[in-house]
């Protein structure tokens, strides 16, 4: 009995995954979303840079400090 809802269940979500893979290829748009930070519009319109340039930026503007010690 448990054997057969399992495999329902599996059938389905199968076709599920099927189903999303036919829509994203054959969808109109032709074009994954771009996941990259950097070039994400909606991340670029709030300001928001991936780690690498963030870390980039901070290094170019890198200004040491002096220590001093108690002599």
């Amino acid at each position: 009995m448990i054997g057969t809802y399992f495999i329902i269940i599996a059938v389905l979500i199968g076709l599920a995954f099927i189903g999303l893979g036919i829509s994203t290829f054959f969808g109109k748009k032709k074009k994954f979303p771009d996941t990259h930070i950097g070039k994400n519009k909606a991340m670029r319109e709030r300001g928001i840079s991936c780690a690498a340039t963030t870390d980039r930026k901070e290094r170019a503007s890198y200004k040491p400090i002096e220590i001093k010690r108690g002599e």
